[in-house]
């Protein structure tokens, strides 16, 4: 494994310090995290997995992509779908925004800066290669970690409405993504495979 220099070492103690404030806590393998901490190591395990060479704007921009996301919260935008994408937009500007916070004071030069906020604020997806990186580690993570969960919030759902959503997060994907999803590379959710492999058929 490549060294990673002082200032990527420096990022990524901001980043997790930050996440560590995250009064939300969530339970894994039998220990109690704040929520976003544990997302974002979730997404850096998953970038090692699927993409093990990416470089430091890459791994920061992984890491920090939920970076403090609870001071967003969604219930200060209206509770319908235009308030839902006002939350989403301004949430990609203020993780962006952060991100390149603590990029600049860990020393990093304007170009990777620039490059982890088109990331991180979810710029040129499928046009992007980096942000498309982005987007493929996010939709593993929620797949292997996440779909189960909001599988359980949402028992309202039928077949139809299901087999909808995850062809909506299978399209997002690029084709590498699509294959490593389906490779034994990443943990499906039991309960969901035949979903997953009648959407995806």
């Amino acid at each position: 494994m490549s060294q990673q220099s002082p200032s990527f070492e420096k990022v990524i103690e901001l980043i997790d310090a930050a996440n560590s404030a995250d009064p939300n806590q969530e339970t894994a393998d039998g220990k109690t995290w704040p929520k976003e901490l544990l997302y974002s190591q979730r997404m850096s395990d998953m970038l090692d997995r699927f993409a093990p060479d990416s470089d430091e704007a890459a791994k920061i921009a992984i890491r920090a992509q939920h970076i403090e996301r609870w001071k967003s919260p969604r219930s200060d935008y209206p509770m319908n779908r235009q308030g839902y994408h006002q939350w989403r937009t301004n949430l990609y500007q203020v993780h962006a925004d952060t991100t390149a916070k603590f990029m600049a004071e860990a020393g990093f030069d304007e170009e990777s800066i620039e490059r982890a906020k088109n990331m991180v604020g979810k710029k040129g997806i499928k046009t992007n290669p980096d942000t498309q990186l982005l987007e493929d580690v996010v939709d593993l993570v929620f797949i292997e970690h996440y779909m189960l969960d909001f599988a359980a919030k949402h028992p309202e759902y039928d077949e139809d409405k299901w087999i909808d959503i995850i062809k909506k997060t299978w399209n997002k994907m690029s084709e590498q993504g699509q294959q490593f999803a389906l490779s034994g590379n990443i943990t499906l959710p039991e309960p969901l495979i035949p979903l997953i492999q009648k959407a995806v058929a």
